[in-house]
């Protein structure tokens, strides 16, 4: 197997775009392509998988161990022909600006890839060489497979930044990108518009596999690159599935990372999933709930009027039913939700809070929690990482919280885990490989709860 990592010199250097016209290209010709993200984003992995037709994994330094990483690249690369890594932010950039710890650069020497490295040439020529110079030299350890130029203004341009690094830097200028309209993808407050509100068709997939293929020789890029063991681990043991838990996925919640669900279903979990933009009400005979980040805010008049839905959600709350909400899912079991017009709509209310959409970001970054006392995650002191991103906030408030919370320097945050009976909601995205016992103690509080429905019954 080949592999290789798509770093950028810097954020919107265009790294995104490379990459699925990477994955598009060597779909095309016929290569079955392993996808992965570095770091804690749901939304290009979604688009990683329409184009590959392979579940995107994310990779991340924080979040997870280095073994944990390696096991996850390993286990999903075995019946592959290519690996594409696509980074996070500059290449070197992580925690701070003392240590590699989190960046891309450090990935790329835990999986042992040469980088391709992206450079957004616009309103640049000789400097170039500069630039390119400074990042092949900051690490001796790293390896490089070339750099791609992007938003190149015409072939004279690139000639000039070709120029610039001759004699000046090792790795070779593998091509030079111009802007395509036809390969844009919207964007909006939490990043690129997702794959299920843009899909990404054939038509859009060819022109990403064109970009890279007019500016690349691709058969000569694949020779260079190093051939890497495919050694896929053994599956994890799955036990048979004794509960059903339901999980909300469709546009307005479709952020997952797909080791959670995977580990459900190893703990003894049966999925069901269902929508709640489309679906009323709640799929029979379910043992517990789980409801994913994404966009309710964005559907939060279709969720107001689908009142089957709500009830039924409330109802099993009420009942004592294990319902896991985080971020997006966590604002629709709010009272109301009230969207950047000012419009108001009534969402579950298993949290009597209103929940406020701003045209700013509200927060953004990695966090570790520590349980206060035994909850439907695990026992009092267990610890999780995960990360918080949203562009909304809740009223002022005097509910407890089952969360304590750090940063990843160590500091204390206030970013609350809110429960009500067998309900917890947060603004936080777990990863559950940060903890395994996480999904096992869901898994079996939805156990318990199935066995009180058996008794009440009789």
């Amino acid at each position: 197997m080949k592999g290789i990592v798509v770093a950028g010199v810097s954020s919107g250097c265009g790294k995104t775009t490379i990459t699925l016209g990477l994955m598009a290209a060597f779909k095309r010709r016929g290569l079955r392509v392993a996808p992965f993200k570095a770091g804690p984003d749901f939304i290009d992995p979604g688009h990683h998988t329409t184009i590959t037709g392979v579940s995107g994994r994310n990779l991340d330094g924080w979040m997870l161990k280095k073994r944990t990483n390696l096991d996850i690249f390993r286990q999903n690369t075995g019946q592959a022909d290519i690996s594409v890594v696509e980074g996070v932010m500059g290449l070197f950039d992580g925690y701070d600006g003392r240590s590699e710890a989190g960046s891309t650069a450090q990935l790329a020497k835990w999986l042992d890839l040469p980088v391709l490295l992206v450079v957004d040439a616009r309103s640049m020529a000789r400097s170039a060489g500069a630039l390119v110079q400074g990042f092949e030299n900051f690490d001796p350890d790293l390896k490089f497979a070339g750099v791609v130029f992007n938003k190149v203004g015409s072939s004279v341009h690139l000639d000039y930044l070709t120029q610039a690094l001759e004699g000046n830097v090792t790795m070779p200028c593998l091509g030079g990108v111009g802007r395509n309209p036809d390969t844009e993808i919207p964007s909006r407050h939490l990043g690129l518009v997702t794959s299920d509100d843009h899909g990404l068709g054939l038509r859009m997939q060819n022109a990403l596999a064109d970009l890279v293929e007019n500016c690349m020789d691709l058969d000569a890029f694949l020779d260079t690159l190093p051939s890497i063991p495919a050694d896929k681990p053994a599956p994890a043991e799955k036990k048979p599935a004794f509960v059903r838990i339901a999980v909300a996925r469709d546009a307005a919640f479709c952020f997952y990372y797909p080791e959670n669900i995977e580990m459900l279903e190893q703990a003894g979990a049966q999925i069901v999933y269902f929508s709640p933009l489309s679906e009323p009400g709640l799929p029979d005979n379910i043992d517990g709930l789980y409801l994913g980040g994404g966009y309710p805010e964005l559907h939060a008049a279709t969720l107001a009027q689908n009142t089957e839905f709500r009830q039924a959600v409330a109802m099993a709350c009420r009942n004592n039913m294990p319902i896991y909400a985080e971020c997006g899912g966590f604002m629709a079991l709010c009272r109301t939700l009230e969207d950047l017009n000012g419009q108001s709509h009534d969402m579950v209310g298993c949290f009597g809070f209103t929940c406020r959409m701003s045209k700013r970001l509200r927060a953004l970054g990695y966090r570790e929690i520590t349980l206060r006392h035994d909850t439907i995650l695990g026992p009092k002191g267990l610890t999780a990482r995960g990360h918080e991103f949203h562009y909304s906030s809740i009223d002022d408030h005097d509910e407890k919280t089952v969360y304590n919370v750090s940063d990843r320097s160590g500091g204390n945050r206030v970013v609350p885990g809110f429960e009500t009976n067998r309900t917890l909601g947060s603004y936080l995205h777990l990863h559950f490989k940060s903890n395994p016992d996480v999904p096992k103690h869901f898994v079996q509080a939805c156990f318990q709860y199935q066995n009180e429905r058996k008794t009440f019954r009789k």
